[in-house]
């Protein structure tokens, strides 16, 4: 039986990685399967482990206020050779970019584990956006002993950088397999929290949903994009626009100061996995700088405007369901009014093909560890 260790430590690993935990669980003769979670983000990830009814076998519960990176990053490599002697995997799964993944893979090379990376080969080529992503994801990659790609572009760029090809395995993206699993229990889900958003949403309007956090978007990009909010909810008063505001001060100040006060945005704090699919699901548009948004609106129809400059995801812009349109006031203005007013436009994009996967990419993960890695 091979032991089988899954790390993570913030919402969108969480999400990503809890399919995953449950498929590995269906192969008990297998696999011994352990989960350990960092808690990099505390209260966000629980939510996420409460809804996938996952517990958590090892809790480094590293979350700190204003901790920076060389601390979590420290501390993270130092606690977690406890978890590696004490368990002894012979597979370590990290997903994506985050610190908690970079630290982990490198923390399982020092002590002699196999590293599987999950969302492997995002690249944008660019150290500084998005930071410190860019480079985590470029250092997991020389760590990595098996490399599960999302799509076919993914691996194109591993195989650029000298990565063996019998090394990859093109899988599709886990956001989509726990996005097909949640949607349904989303719509029977009943919380509080979505009680009160219900309340707060105006009947008959447009929604707007916005989401953003970006280190590279803080100072003037967060005011560029509150300065085109204020012009569209003045523009389109038909348009409600519910901002999910991100807790760092750096988000979270500028936000309050500008839009606070305006009758048709919504400000509201990060929500829970399932209250989040319900509201993306009510949405017209997105607008957003998170990559994993990214990858699911796009199965539910929804066309995705991106606040970034470049993406480590160009499949859905050459699909044609995402646009760039970075930080730029008249971009963001230009590219929201052209959807609410050009019919023909909002539905071609909102049709188009999802390139992200088909909701079996655990499936085919779970497969490659059993018969070939």
């Amino acid at each position: 039986m091979k032991k089988v260790l899954i790390v993570f430590g913030t919402r969108p690993e969480a999400i990503k990685m809890a399919p995953l935990v449950k498929e590995f669980q269906k192969f008990q003769k297998d696999f011994e399967t352990k989960v350990c979670i960092t808690a990099q983000h505390r209260e966000m990830l629980d939510q996420v482990l409460d809804f996938f009814n996952i517990k958590a076998d090892y809790d480094l519960d590293l979350m700190k206020p204003g901790q920076n990176l060389n601390e979590l990053t420290s501390r993270i490599l130092i606690d977690t050779r406890a978890v590696f002697e004490s368990f002894r995997p012979d597979y370590i799964f990290v997903h994506g970019d985050t610190t908690t993944a970079m630290t982990s893979a490198l923390s399982a090379f020092y002590s002699g584990c196999k590293v599987c990376h999950i969302e492997a080969g995002l690249r944008t080529w660019n150290k500084s956006s998005p930071f410190p992503e860019e480079v985590n994801r470029q250092i997991i990659g020389r760590i990595a002993d098996f490399h599960f790609a999302p799509t076919q572009k993914s691996r194109d760029n591993l195989l650029t950088e000298n990565v063996k090809d019998e090394d990859i395995v093109v899988t599709g993206n886990t956001v989509i397999d726990a996005l097909f699993q949640s949607v349904e229990r989303a719509k029977d889900f009943k919380s509080t929290e979505l009680d009160n958003l219900k309340k707060n949403i105006k009947n008959g309007k447009d929604i707007i949903l916005v989401t953003g956090h970006r280190r590279e978007n803080h100072g003037d990009g967060f005011l560029n994009i509150c300065k085109a909010l204020i012009e569209i909810a003045k523009r389109k008063p038909n348009v409600q626009i519910i901002y999910l505001v991100h807790p760092n001060p750096n988000v979270l100040q500028p936000v309050k100061d500008l839009l606070g006060d305006i009758d048709n945005i919504l400000l509201i704090n990060p929500l829970s996995y399932p209250s989040f699919i319900w509201l993306m699901n009510q949405s017209k548009i997105i607008l957003t700088d998170s990559g994993g948004v990214q990858e699911e609106a796009p199965s539910l129809g929804k066309p995705v405007l991106v606040m970034r400059n470049n993406t480590e995801r160009p499949e859905a812009v050459a699909a044609g369901t995402v646009r760039l349109v970075g930080t730029d006031q008249y971009r963001i203005e230009t590219e929201i009014f052209r959807l609410l007013n050009n019919e023909e436009d909002y539905q071609k994009m909102s049709e188009l093909h999802n390139p992200y996967g088909d909701g079996k990419a655990c499936e085919r993960i779970v497969n490659a560890i059993r018969n070939t890695f």
